[in-house]
Parts: structure tokens; C-alpha cells; sequence
């Protein structure tokens, strides 16, 4: 299996997570606050440095306030 990194899937993925947090006007320090992570942790995912787990990424859709089904299709529809 190839790297992930920086892929077309993965961009999809980190740009669909940037712009949930945006409509939701959320800045990147307070989405990491309600992750209870440092305030670097968003940034490194919306930059494609940092991969993300499927628990991550339920995390970052309940701190969204977003289904993460409706979040996944938002990927996947990108």
C-alpha cells in the first residue's frame, strides 16, 4: 500500500475538515482546546503533515458538532 501522505484522498480529507471548522467558526487553537490537544495539533492535520486515525477522526466530528458519517461523505464527495 502506497504512503498516504499528501495523496488526493488525503487533501480531500484535510480540506473538508478545514472547512467544517471554518463554517463552524471555529480558529484552530479552539478546536484543539475542545480536543483537550496542543494547539499545534490541528494546524499539522489541515497542513497534511499529521495523519489521522478513524477515533481521531470521530473525535474532530463530535468537536465539530458534525455526524461523522455526514463529515466521511463530505470526503468522500470531495
Amino acid at each position: 500500500m502506497a504512503k498516504s501522505l499528501r495523496t488526493k484522498r488525503h487533501r480531500a480529507l484535510t480540506s473538508v475538515i478545514r472547512a467544517t471548522r471554518i463554517d463552524r467558526g471555529l480558529t484552530q487553537r479552539e478546536l484543539s482546546a475542545k480536543l483537550r490537544r496542543a494547539p499545534n495539533y490541528i494546524t499539522k492535520i489541515e497542513t497534511g503533515e499529521r495523519r489521522l486515525d478513524t477515533v481521531e477522526f470521530f473525535d474532530i466530528a463530535d468537536a465539530l458538532g458534525v455526524d461523522p458519517i455526514v463529515l466521511f461523505t463530505r470526503v468522500a464527495n470531495w
